[in-house]
């Protein structure tokens, strides 16, 4: 089944966050490799969306490791994922919602 994927508005800021400090910091090679990376787990999700471990039962949330940094967070049903966040795990987790 191909199941489209949709960006939530929060992961949405928060890739665009992790772009700029990885630019800023590490420089455009760094960047270009974590889209790269991105973008095979992104086609690992679309071909066994199951595969992750699911951790919020109720809201049906599966998370993903995409570095020790950064953490992907998602929901799938029949038709599309849903990219809820893109998480950098230095942050205090109380921070961390899916709204």
């Amino acid at each position: 089944m191909n199941r489209t994927i949709v960006w939530s508005p929060a992961s949405e800021k928060d890739f665009a966050g992790i772009l700029e400090y990885l630019d800023s910091k590490w420089g455009i090679d760094v960047t270009n490799r974590f889209i790269d990376k991105l973008d095979g787990i992104l086609e690992h999700i679309k071909r066994n969306p199951g595969q992750y471990p699911l951790i919020f039962k109720k809201l049906k949330i599966r998370k993903c490791v995409i570095t020790k940094h950064n953490t992907l967070y998602y929901r799938y049903n029949q038709n599309q994922i849903e990219i809820l966040r893109i998480y950098d795990t230095r942050q205090d987790p109380r921070k961390l919602n899916f709204h």
